[in-house]
């Protein structure tokens, strides 16, 4: 089996080079690769290595991901998160390919409390959500056998993240106030990685198993939780800070305003990908305490 991996230097991504490694012969690319392209932007290049390459499974983990700049740069976001994903889907559909590709809780208005559902109205609340919505709806269209995976609040042990954000600023700051009215399920790369391996394979198998996923670790926090579990962590493992973990002040999302408008729901229900895939989920904490071992105890 050929794996065609796009993005490869991403949190998902890196994680994804473990996962696949495993399954066939795997071409992982950045925007920056030589031999062939991996750029979404360069829709020629991009089509090019793709029909050279002729691989049996596309996974897209590259995206335009800046969600404050797509405010003002809506044809760039659009370019690789719809233009760029459409492209993969005809060629996919050409080669008869499997084209994995990743989307997000972004895609939904993020009101209420419920958990979203797969066929649950959609309705992006800025412009990075209108431009992942348009890449799944162009997949749909296309038609071909793809497997989409909504999720968020990814995070991994590698590169810059939430926690460790939280982290320098507790042992800067006397104070630190976080956000506490918006909440989802903070989701390690690892976890979206394993399931997109596993995932693979079963399709492969049996086609019919294609479609539209909500991916997610179990449970819920607020942003303010998941900082506190973070300092509590860090704690436990020693380290002096400046904030401890019931010092954090709860904030209002007006508190910090953005270009672009967050959603305060970003819950996913992953009911029917644990049914479809015979997968339990593990709690967000387990996922958080694990990348957590790893930043501290280097």
């Amino acid at each position: 089996m050929k794996i065609l991996l796009l993005g490869k230097d991403g949190q998902v991504g890196w994680e994804l080079q473990r996962s696949l490694a495993g399954l066939g012969q795997l071409l992982a690319l950045n925007s920056r690769s030589h031999e062939y392209c991996g750029d979404l932007a360069n829709l020629s290049g991009l089509a090019e290595t793709v029909r050279r390459f002729a691989p049996d499974v596309i996974v897209n983990a590259a995206a335009y991901t800046a969600v404050d700049k797509a405010e003002s740069e809506r044809e760039q976001a659009f370019l690789v998160n719809a233009q760029a994903v459409k492209l993969l889907a005809e060629i996919a559909a050409e080669q008869r390919a499997l084209l994995v590709h990743y989307s997000t809780d972004y895609v939904f208005p993020g009101q209420g409390s419920a958990p979203w559902r797969e066929q649950d109205a959609v309705g992006p609340l800025n412009v990075y959500g209108e431009s992942k919505l348009a890449g799944e709806q162009a997949i749909l269209a296309v038609g071909c056998t793809s497997l989409i995976f909504r999720t968020c609040w990814v995070y991994a042990a590698r590169g810059n993240n939430f926690a460790r954000t939280m982290l320098r600023l507790a042992s800067e700051r006397d104070s630190l106030g976080v956000i506490d009215d918006q909440f989802g399920a903070p989701t390690g790369a690892e976890l979206i990685a394993d399931v997109t391996a596993h995932a693979i394979v079963a399709t492969l198998r049996k086609p019919a198993l294609a479609g539209v996923y909500h991916l997610a670790a179990r449970g819920e926090t607020s942003w303010c939780g998941y900082a506190r579990l973070v300092l509590e962590q860090a704690a436990a493992h020693g380290i002096a800070l400046q904030v401890h973990a019931e010092q954090v002040k709860p904030l209002t999302t007006d508190a910090y305003p953005t270009p672009a408008k967050r959603p305060a729901n970003s819950r996913l229900d992953t009911q029917k990908l644990q049914e479809a895939f015979a997968l339990t989920l593990p709690d967000w904490r387990l996922g958080v305490a694990r990348m957590l071992t790893e930043i501290l105890e280097k």
